[in-house]
């Protein structure tokens, strides 16, 4: 039986015990896909601040450039498959409707 390190709470370690085969190329497996876990969620999360920082700044003169930067890392987490391109749409949407009305 291997474990693997699934995540961080109160800065203890959470190990999953798993039950998986002794092939190499499925130990590497798991590896990256912890890498990209994390990075996907620290995306995930710049998404949100981009999106909340340029919905409370509207109306302001820096309105224009969160705007910009919150739709461009829409546009490149869903390149990147992060996200799926109908979801940064939807957010897109959404936030150009609260930007509208604030305006």
């Amino acid at each position: 039986m291997e474990f693997y390190c699934r995540g961080w709470v109160l800065g203890i370690t959470l190990l999953v015990f798993a039950t998986m085969a002794n092939i190499k190329s499925q130990k590497k497996r798991i590896l990256t896909n912890a890498k990209r876990q994390e990075r996907n969620k620290a995306v995930k999360s710049e998404l949100r601040t981009r999106v909340k920082t340029a919905t409370s700044s509207a109306g302001t003169p820096e309105s224009a450039e969160d705007v910009r930067m919150a739709m461009k890392r829409l546009d490149k987490a869903a390149t990147k498959g992060i996200i799926h391109p109908n979801n940064a749409a939807r957010r897109k949407s959404r936030l150009m409707k609260k930007i509208n009305a604030a305006g």
